[in-house]
């Protein structure tokens, strides 16, 4: 694999470039393969991860990516800093950038992430804002690469709530040749702005990104159904008009059988049995999800490496 130029930082999936995304993949795959084969590549180097929100599978996995490195993961809450003191999230970035090789920022809104990266004098990585969830779709697109192979020509449905993780994957999928349907009630469809700039960003791979309001015919072939939680973080008083709009999109037996015979299920955690996801589907022989979740470990190990060092091929391996 050729060397390719890294993005400064991944704020959003549309920050690399398909050779990049490519890339990142087979570098994934490579350092799963050898996991402690990596350890003195960044060793004495610290990550600061900085997260406003709780975690389960992004605090342990970018903490266990970074010390498959040799790197020394910091986790910051806001309350430990001084920004509980007004200290300006700038100031804070330029500071944790003498101490740190790269910034990991878990919080709410789009444009702290994009404020810090600004300001920041090293990578920063987005990881999740209720905007977009890059690292989640590099672990998708891994799963839906080790079941298929060749992603060109996949077709990938998303049934639900137009969220991150939606907008992440309308990003992700055009830039490897893939084609995403989007299903969502009215009124929860994804930005419009981010599925324009995805399409755009794909036309060079040929990928398509289609939206309706019918998860039936999103579903219709698909080598993938993925959904997301009807009620995420900070959405809680929501949760009654949200399961009343959201009701007719959960995946469900009869929802799977109308995808490719060998489709698989994607959910990026944690699941509602019962709710978005019908126990018998997640829990059954077409669940992919936890290869999900064991799949952003190896994602974000690359991903660290790549930004950090600018090395984007497996040379090293």
């Amino acid at each position: 694999m050729t060397t390719v130029a890294p993005a400064r930082s991944l704020l959003r999936i549309t920050d690399l470039h398909p050779d990049e995304l490519e890339a990142l993949l087979d570098l994934a795959v490579a350092m799963r393969g050898a996991p402690h084969g990596w350890r003195e590549a960044l060793d004495g180097e610290l990550l600061a991860c900085y997260f406003t929100k709780p975690s389960t599978r992004t605090r342990v996995s970018f903490e266990a990516a970074a010390w498959r490195l040799g790197m020394l993961p910091v986790m910051l809450r806001p309350d430990e800093l001084q920004l509980g003191r007004g200290e300006p999230l700038e100031d804070t970035a330029r500071v944790l950038s003498s101490y740190a090789a790269g910034l990991v920022v878990r919080t709410y809104a789009q444009a702290d992430v994009d404020g810090l990266a600004r300001a920041a004098s090293v990578p920063v990585v987005n990881a999740l804002t209720d905007e977009h969830h890059p690292c989640q779709a590099l672990a998708d697109m891994l799963t839906l690469r080790d079941r298929f192979g060749p992603l060109d020509g996949l077709r990938i449905a998303y049934v639900g709530d137009g969220n991150n993780v939606a907008h992440s994957l309308i990003e992700a999928a055009p830039l490897l040749g893939m084609e995403i349907a989007v299903a969502t009630p009215h009124g929860y469809e994804p930005d419009p702005a981010i599925v324009e700039e995805a399409q755009a960003a794909g036309r060079e791979r040929a990928g398509r990104v289609l939206i309706n309001h019918d998860p039936r015919l999103a579903v219709q072939g698909a080598h993938a159904i993925y959904t997301d939680v009807w009620v995420s973080m900070g959405q809680e008083a929501e949760r009654a008009e949200r399961v009343a709009a959201l009701e007719r999109y959960r995946v469900d037996e009869q929802i799977m059988s109308l995808a490719a015979a060998d489709a698989v299920f994607l959910h990026c955690l944690p699941a509602h049995r019962g709710d978005e996801v019908a126990p018998e589907v997640i829990d059954g022989p077409a669940s992919a999800v936890w290869e999900q979740a064991a799949n952003r470990l190896p994602t974000e190990q690359a991903l660290l490496y790549a930004l950090i060092t600018g090395r984007w091929d497996t040379a090293a391996c």
